[in-house]
């Protein structure tokens, strides 16, 4: 194990007995078929994919702003305690050889030290560093089931794709605990390492930046990017199927479409959550009015976010450009941005990191559940300075990546990404039109 993954388990991961870190739920996941768990503060993993670990470890400079920052690999287990609840640990790997993404991903992997059994005590000492995380834990199992049978049911197929779900307004942050989707990816993820225990328990899963964790309310935005999103390695089944998806929404007319959303609606107190299918079924008028709720906060359209989402988009463009040979099929662009910011503040209100500044002690209790899975980058500003509106925008998922470096793949693409940067047009088209509208 790297010293830079060694001093990141210790700082920013839950403590868990035998050099380990309990992995939690990551609650800001609004897309995407692969469950991220939260390893810390500023860092979630996911399980590897060798070809999206080949990409972060290979990643162009020019990419780097543009992506999570990769920060190691761990080997993930679990464990079930007296009431059924699993608990998943990351361990280090004995090393991180520089050809691991040529491995098979299943191959077991003993962690550093044993797995360590849960207590018999009620309380487990494992959860105390997330209070309100463990004592409601059993509450919280409870309210799950519900959701995952009433998704199951769909009793209404409207209120499943597009849910809403109201905080109290003096407490938003501590009450986000789990929205649809995240829970969803979670569920399954546990239930098919807990089939899969007699014959394996040990899983490999890549650190990434937490690109939320900066946000009191974090908005989500999760965009599935490109005219195709089907893999050169893809069998004929799976390559219809994904045909079919973009012929259907608007992957086809305009190379992009909704995979999922979270925002907050201030004047309701409400968070609103839509999923993937509800996004398959937008044609380019629905695509519009999302976009549209996305930005606006249920008093007024967040106008100010705008220009620097429209500048990022740009600058991902001209870097895309210059991408030879890649091809970022079924791959995401998020843009997230602060649901509930600070009004006026009297001094910036900074979680530390780089800006070096301290921390807000008014904070500390809501530092907690303020984390994510995706890390954003921060504008400072002075005491008394207009307060510069938080955005970040990041493509993520790239486990069906290609470009001619990667030496084993059949087909070798040239030029650039048309596919991408044509969603990306069109993208920041429909924004500017919001932004011309905002000032008429």
């Amino acid at each position: 194990m790297s010293p830079a993954l060694e001093g990141l388990m210790q700082a920013d991961g839950t403590p868990y007995p035998g050099k380990g870190v309990m992995l939690e739920p990551f609650v800001h996941q609004v897309g995407g078929h692969s469950c991220v768990l939260r390893f810390g503060e500023q860092t979630i993993c996911k399980p590897l994919i060798p070809r999206e670990h080949q990409f972060y470890k290979n990643l162009p400079p020019e990419m780097r702003k543009f992506t999570p920052q990769y920060k190691g690999v761990v080997s993930v287990s679990f464990e079930e305690d007296e009431e059924g609840n699993l608990c998943l640990i990351a361990y280090p790997l004995h090393s991180e050889s520089g050809d691991l993404e040529n491995k098979d991903p299943s191959t077991d992997c003993e962690p550093k030290s044993k797995m360590v059994k849960w207590t018999n005590k009620k309380q487990s000492p494992l959860l105390l560093e997330n209070d309100n995380y463990s004592k409601e834990r059993a509450r919280h199992g409870r309210k799950e089931e519900k959701i995952m049978s009433y998704n199951r049911d769909e009793v209404s197929q409207q209120q499943a794709e597009v849910m809403y779900f109201s905080l109290e307004k003096g407490n938003v942050v501590s009450q986000i605990k789990h929205n649809p989707w995240s829970l969803k990816c979670h569920q399954q993820q546990l239930q098919r390492m807990k089939e899969n225990a007699k014959h394996r328990n040990q899983y490999k899963f890549i650190l990434l930046e937490n690109l939320t964790w900066r946000y009191t309310v974090p908005c989500v935005l999760d965009l599935k990017m490109g005219t195709r999103q089907h893999g050169d390695d893809a069998s004929e089944e799976k390559k219809a199927n994904q045909i079919r998806k973009c012929q259907q929404s608007t992957s086809a007319s305009i190379g992009v479409r909704l995979c999922g959303m979270q925002v907050y609606q201030s004047d309701t107190a409400q968070l609103m959550f839509m999923n993937k299918y509800h996004g398959r079924k937008l044609a380019l008028a629905g695509f519009k009015e999302a976009l549209y709720q996305f930005f606006h906060n249920g008093r007024r359209l967040r106008h100010e976010l705008l220009s620097p989402v429209l500048r990022r988009l740009r600058e991902m463009q001209a870097a895309l450009e210059a991408c030879e040979s890649y091809r970022f099929y079924s791959s995401s662009l998020l843009i997230i941005y602060d649901g509930n910011p600070p009004r006026a503040p009297s001094r910036p209100r900074h979680r530390g990191g780089e800006d070096g500044d301290e921390d807000d002690p008014s904070d500390e209790e809501e530092e907690e559940e303020e984390e994510g899975a995706f890390g954003g980058s921060r504008t400072s500003h002075g005491a008394g300075e207009p307060s510069t509106p938080e955005v970040d925008v990041r493509m993520i998922d790239f486990a069906h990546t290609t470009c001619r470096h990667y030496g084993e793949d059949s087909v070798v693409h040239e030029g650039q990404d048309s596919g991408f940067i044509f969603g990306l047009q069109n993208l920041i088209t429909i924004i500017s039109q919001l932004e011309d509208h905002s000032t008429d």
